[in-house]
């Protein structure tokens, strides 16, 4: 492994070396990258070398989180993508939820050197069925904007964002346990005010930023997520600019499409969509 690579892993990060193109996962926000294990182990499979960073101010306690800026949990994507493209020609990026986000901000930036987008359960809007329809329009605001986010935390509730029984009541147990070693397992379930702060910081940065991406991209969407629903697909593919835009919606899953039921079915459309990406630019040449 690079150690230009390793250095961006962090404690928590992985790496699967593969073939010649790249794949770059972002994970979502209070996430960890052990969510996107099972898609980096398909596309490794498929051929793909790939490359998980932890995000920063991720897997540790509340108080890192609550220090870190979405230029932080940016910073640590767009080092990493720029270890990975030193050694591999095709890079593509491919994020879940807050990590679509961070995704589509550096295909803005990196223009056609992002080879490719994956944008998994993209969250501009919370509105899904399982977010009080109250606490978004009344309480939401009163706490961001003031200095209340300071010192207010939400808890997320179940199903997490998890369709699937099982892997829900793992989710469950480790939260339930609150063993020193939950964030690293599954993330932080309780976010500070003050980092959804930041993560509306970030969502009003990209998009406007929206028209200005142009790398072929899939936006995949659950037809029933349960944080943020199907408007934020068509969202993205209306706004932004690639001429090379598909959309794939699955269903029996709710948001964190790389740890429920249709998570294999993802993954293989990712690969098979990035392989797509690399004939047609082959072909252009």
């Amino acid at each position: 492994m690079d150690s230009a690579i390793r250095q961006c892993l962090g404690p928590n990060g992985f790496f699967l070396k593969g073939g010649e193109d790249a794949v770059l996962l972002v994970h979502g926000l209070t996430g960890t990258p052990a969510e996107m294990r099972a898609i980096a182990n398909q596309l490794a499979k498929d051929g793909f070398t790939v490359m998980c960073p932890r995000l920063s101010g991720h897997c540790g306690s509340v108080g890192e989180l609550k220090r870190s800026k979405w230029q932080d949990w940016y910073g640590s994507i767009e080092q990493a993508f720029e270890a990975l493209k030193r050694e591999h020609p095709r890079v593509y990026v491919a994020g879940l939820s807050m990590g679509a986000l961070i995704a589509l901000k550096l295909a803005e930036e990196k223009g056609q050197r992002v080879n490719g987008l994956g944008l998994l359960s993209t969250t501009f809007f919370y509105d899904g069925w399982n977010i009080p329809h109250h606490r978004q329009k009344f309480l939401l605001p009163i706490v961001l904007y003031s200095p209340l986010r300071y010192f207010m935390s939400w808890h997320e509730l179940p199903p997490y964002g998890i369709k699937c029984e099982r892997t829900r009541a793992f989710v469950h147990s480790v939260l339930t346990q609150r063993d020193a070693l939950s964030a690293e397992k599954v993330g932080i379930f309780r976010t500070p005010a003050v980092t959804i702060h930041e993560s509306f910081k970030l969502v009003r940065t990209v998009k406007k930023l929206l028209p200005s991406v142009h790398s072929p991209t899939l936006i995949v969407h659950s037809t029933e997520d349960d944080m943020a629903s199907i408007k934020n697909a068509h969202y993205v593919a209306r706004h932004i600019s690639s001429d090379k835009v598909e959309t794939y919606f699955v269903d029996d899953t709710y948001h964190v499409l790389t740890l429920d039921k249709r998570k294999n079915d993802i993954a293989q459309r990712l690969g098979a969509f990035f392989k797509s990406c690399a004939t047609r630019e082959a072909a252009a040449v």
